[in-house]
């Protein structure tokens, strides 16, 4: 049997007249949307062969029709984000080799920012890998093209394989600057035929979260076209939009990342939440209280997923485990000390409390090889990061009990030495989302002003903040003393991504040091008080009197 490829999915889509994307006000079946691809794939194929495009969009058709056409004529596909600086956009199309940008009307000042700072000196990047098509220019131009860019003397075509370069996604950057992963055609189409396994021509497929990353294309995107059922695609994510969405194209199945889900938890609810064509959920990075209240509230399966842009490590979610973890760890999936590179042993857990997680927590390791990953793009200190003796090092930690079942821990910046013990992030994540009121949570560390890290949380809340009973909430959880924050910060809004994965770096930059109220826990105190400039001055000498330099306000 022939790999499936994202061009084969395309072309069985060719023939199809039941509807195939939804947007606004237009319908195109999918024999219209094959049609408007091979059409893109021919003005691409009239500017030259293996072009780099970078796009600018936001989620719209004509997106879809420029993946769908490089998909078809072996071009690659350059999700530039939009949410980023010009200046950090230029040295991306640098570091991939862009040859043209395309973009939407709106995005016009924007790319032609990055097209300058490009012409005035691009960033230094190595050469291109062999086989790799460079751009040293970018010409920026809206797309579709003028009449008369016709497909007349194009190149040929080469052959379009399961290791052709499709697509090149930068990573979320939460944790650090964003990588370029190789996106093949096998990537899309492998999750594509997967998770389309679940959906019939008859379903509808909901699109909101940015196209420019993975999660969008395989988890939304490939499924559909896998499955022949209808996308119906949105420009931005909006909480308050997604339910009269659903009941205006008849969704079935919708695609969320990260915080998605508690934002539209966050909204009034109706009466009528339950009644709807909504069936199935799909996503990662949700917690493990919003998934289940989602699911609650619309009357929905949620299937939380593990996943990363890389698609090295897949875990099957299982219903049937214990609360808040991944599912069951995969044959040839491991936990590892970072530092030593052996295995760690089981988690003892008792009452949902981990009581060895010095030695338990490790990082998430594929040891058969690198599953759907194909490298990242002209970046080999990153692969080498990831990469060692033929085994994937995801930087995820993780614990896993007796019988098997994983919990997330935290990325590889999340995990808290407190008073000489290790602590893991997403346990204290999860019990704080159970506070009454919280819309979301963010855990992480700030610096002890003795040594080590004490622990922080910034919430967003419903209805503001109430210490006493935040206090008489934590003490009836299983949860180690030294896990309980001692700050807590009461934010508008938490830093995100476009996919709504908090940034939170900038929290642990800015720690206390923000206009947001913070409560704090003095030492040797039970409860919270408002952080005030003289707390701030008195903990900044605490640190001095300690030898360590105090945070930079």
């Amino acid at each position: 049997m022939s790999e499936e490829t994202l061009a084969g999915l395309l072309e069985r889509r060719a023939g199809d007249d039941r509807p195939g994307l939804l947007f606004e006000d237009r319908v195109w079946s999918w024999r219209d949307y094959v049609g408007e691809c091979r059409d893109r794939a021919a003005r691409l194929d009239a500017r030259g062969r293996g072009l780099h495009v970078g796009v600018l969009f936001d989620n719209v058709p004509e997106l879809l029709f420029l993946l769908g056409g490089a998909a078809l004529a072996g071009h690659v596909i350059v999700a530039l984000n939009t949410t980023r600086s010009p200046a950090e956009l230029a040295r991306d199309a640098d570091a991939t080799h862009v040859g043209l940008i395309l973009h939407d009307p709106a995005y016009a000042g924007l790319a032609a920012e990055i097209s300058t700072l490009r012409r005035a000196g691009p960033v230094p990047d190595p050469e291109p890998p062999p086989g790799e098509a460079a751009g040293a220019t970018a010409p920026t131009v809206p797309f579709p093209a003028p009449e008369g860019e016709a497909a007349a003397g194009r190149p040929a075509r080469g052959e379009v394989r399961g290791d052709t370069l499709t697509m090149l996604i930068f990573t979320s950057g939460t944790s650090g600057r964003p990588r370029a992963v190789r996106i093949t055609q096998r990537k899309i189409a492998v999750p594509g035929v997967s998770l389309g396994a679940m959906l019939t021509p008859d379903d509808v497929v909901y699109c909101s979260m940015p196209l420019f990353h993975s999660g969008a294309v395989m988890a939304a995107y490939a499924p559909a076209v896998a499955s022949g059922a209808a996308l119906a695609l949105r420009r931005r994510f909006s909480a308050s939009g997604l339910m009269p969405d659903v009941r205006r194209y008849g969704v079935t199945y919708l695609h969320y990342v990260g915080k998605a889900l508690s934002y539209v938890l966050a909204t009034p609810a109706s009466p009528g939440d339950r009644d709807s064509t909504l069936r199935i959920a799909f996503g990662n990075e949700g917690s493990a209280t919003a998934t289940r209240r989602f699911a609650e509230r619309f009357g929905c399966r949620v299937i939380d997923a593990f996943g990363s842009t890389e698609t090295a490590i897949a875990i099957t979610p299982d219903p049937s485990g214990p609360p808040g973890c991944l599912g069951r760890l995969p044959e040839g999936v491991e936990i590892r000390h970072p530092g030593t590179g052996e295995r760690c042993p089981a988690a003892v857990v008792e009452g949902g409390r981990l009581l060895n997680g010095d030695e338990a927590i490790g990082e998430l390791v594929n040891t058969r090889g690198l599953g759907l990953f194909d490298g990242y793009y002209n970046d080999p200190e990153a692969d080498r990061e990831r990469i060692r003796e033929g085994a994937f090092w995801s930087g995820d930690l993780a614990y896993a009990d007796a019988e098997g079942y994983v919990f997330f821990a935290g990325r590889g910046t999340e995990r808290l030495r407190v008073d000489g013990e290790n602590l893991a992030v997403a346990p204290i994540e999860a019990v704080v989302r159970e506070f009454p009121g919280v819309v979301e949570a963010a855990v992480y560390p700030v610096p002890d002003a003795a040594a080590g890290d004490q622990v922080m949380a910034a919430l967003v809340t419903a209805d503001g903040f109430d210490p006493d009973a935040f206090a008489a909430f934590v003490s009836g959880k299983d949860i180690g003393p030294k896990a309980v924050p001692r700050y807590i910060r009461i934010s508008g809004e938490l830093p995100q991504t476009p996919s709504h994965k908090v940034v939170k770096r900038i929290l642990v930059a800015e720690a206390w040091h923000t206009a947001d109220p913070v409560w704090w826990r003095p030492p040797g105190e039970t409860g919270w008080r408002l952080l005030t400039p003289d707390d701030i001055a008195r903990i900044d000498d605490e640190f001095i009197r300690h030898g360590r330099a105090p945070l930079e306000r």
